[in-house]
């Protein structure tokens, strides 16, 4: 989840938020001086925005725990994570003729995960090609026929948020990237980086 973004220097009517400075140097405690980061559940309460949904955020509720999280900054914003990365290296498959496919189905091995749909992958391959979608890392230019055919599927809505059946688009729906970017867009967890955020990263690094 968001702990912070430089986009909330200013409130939804544009003025200056009086919090925002007093937030950034709680978030500099963390990353300057050792400070650790701690979370608690909390519900919003939209009883101050208009009809539109715009308005000032208020707590509504919370639960009364605390979580020891990881501060990650991303481009402009930084994110409390649990460290935690679930990533399922998928298998070579051979193409498929449907375009929808209905996936989900939740099922129990060592732990609760999700089926991944073979022939879903393969169509997705078959129109995005090999190339990871974030750093256009591609597996058999560098490793040669090592590499043919060998890259991550991202499901750009992931299986854990979705929980339960729908119908899968592998066009719109999945997505090839490198095994490290895929790691990268998981290390955020809870949330899950977009490909344009850590693409936006990258090139924000690298300027």
């Amino acid at each position: 989840m968001i702990c912070l973004s430089e986009d909330w220097s200013t409130n939804y009517s544009g003025r200056k938020s009086p919090g925002f400075n007093q937030s950034r140097e709680h978030i500099k405690l963390i990353e300057e001086q050792g400070y650790t980061l701690k979370t608690f559940p909390m519900k919003y309460s939209d009883a101050n925005k208009d009809e539109n949904g715009i308005g000032p955020a208020h707590i509504g509720d919370f639960t009364p725990r605390l979580d020891v999280k990881r501060l990650e900054r991303v481009g402009k914003n930084w994110y409390a994570s649990d460290g935690k990365i679930s990533i399922q290296i998928a298998e070579e498959v051979d193409k498929g003729e449907a375009e929808k496919i209905v996936v989900g189905a939740s099922k129990t091995i060592s732990v609760n995960s999700f089926e991944r749909d073979p022939v879903a992958r393969s169509q997705c391959l078959a129109h995005h090609g090999y190339k990871c979608a974030v750093c256009s890392f591609d597996f058999e230019e560098f490793y040669g026929s090592m590499g043919r055919h060998f890259i991550h599927v991202h499901h750009i809505i992931p299986f854990s948020e979705i929980k339960e059946k729908y119908l899968l688009d592998p066009i719109k729906d999945l997505i090839p990237i490198c095994p490290n970017c895929h790691a990268m867009i998981h290390r955020t967890r809870p949330t899950t980086l977009t490909i344009a955020q850590l693409k936006e990263h990258l090139k924000a690094k690298n300027a």
